[in-house]
């Protein structure tokens, strides 16, 4: 049994570069209720419009559909908003990845000015003011309600989002009949190209940064630059770092459109084609690049007993 999805009993894991997903970490029932509530709360912006569920929305793979998701003031912000599904298991947080922890992940949102907007005597002052809230933090941590408590509970709710269950860990998993044979064959062509070498890990992603564009300039070719398209190189300053950015995950990918840090993908047909131009400098066929995308389709999972 893993995470609620049967296995084959006589079935045993296969040797695979890629991973199922593991299980989940033991977790603090309450602070994780208390982060699914501030979660969908949209006390934590300054003008009260804007949870985090705004942009993270479930039913949509923990993202939104747009190109760059709207902060407070109605104003597209800089970046596609990523999926918060198995964020716990990127190694940063952010397509440049400035921070390292989903902690840190929420501070950065909440007072940015041009995402959330707030600030955090605000913020925890809101909260103190609810009864319930109140009651809530003073049952799940000894000194109650602060900035730090805020963000550990949100942090603790995001580690539970992760989504199990897809066809294709089942099959790593033993269960080599889940998948049909055009899907083994895709995944045989995303090796086999390479897609492999960066979309790799547990989470199919998110444990490195690679700068996009290695075989051209996919942002000059697409025009109108912008500072976000500086990636790493805002934080670090280095030469190195231009146009470097963390690595997404591919799981749940079919259900996140549109794609990259921008969002100027807006399917996965286009997606692979631009990786496969500016990433590995090649174009597939047409019948291995629809292989490909049917092997994409399967790394969707489960979250909160729901695909």
């Amino acid at each position: 049994m893993f995470s609620g999805v049967c296995v084959n009993a006589a079935s045993e894991p296969l040797n695979q570069p890629l991973k199922p997903l593991p299980e989940m970490a033991p977790v603090n029932r309450e602070r994780v209720a208390l982060g699914r509530q501030l979660f969908n709360d949209p006390r934590l912006s300054a003008n009260n419009t804007l949870s985090c569920a705004s942009c993270h929305q479930l039913d949509k793979g923990g993202a939104d559909t747009r190109a760059r998701s709207l902060g407070f003031d109605g104003k597209p912000v800089a970046f596609n908003t990523p999926t918060v599904l198995n964020a716990s298991l990127n190694f940063r947080q952010f397509w440049d990845g400035r921070v390292e922890t989903l902690e840190e992940q929420a501070d950065n949102v909440i007072t940015s000015p041009h995402e959330m907007g707030g600030d955090w005597k605000t913020v925890v002052q809101r909260i103190t003011d609810d009864p319930d809230y109140r009651k809530a933090f003073d049952g799940a941590y000894k000194d109650a309600v602060t900035q730090a408590n805020i963000q550990n509970a949100l942090a603790s709710y995001e580690r539970t989002l992760l989504s199990p269950g897809s066809r294709f860990d089942q099959y790593l998993l033993g269960n080599t009949d889940i998948l049909t044979l055009e899907e083994k064959y895709g995944y045989q062509r995303f090796k086999d190209y390479g897609c492999i070498a960066c979309h790799q890990g547990v989470n199919i992603g998110g444990n490195m940064f690679q700068k996009f564009g290695v075989f051209g300039d996919y942002i000059a070719d697409r025009g109108n630059p912008t500072v976000a398209d500086l990636g790493r190189f805002n934080v670090t300053g280095d030469e190195a770092d231009r146009a470097v950015f963390k690595v997404p995950s591919l799981r749940n990918v079919a259900l996140t459109a549109p794609y990259f840090h921008d969002g100027s993908a807006p399917d996965l047909e286009r997606a692979v084609d631009v990786m496969f131009q500016y990433q590995l400098g090649r174009m597939p066929s047409a019948e291995d690049k629809a292989l490909i995308i049917l092997f994409l389709k399967t790394l969707s999972g489960q979250w909160e007993g729901k695909r």
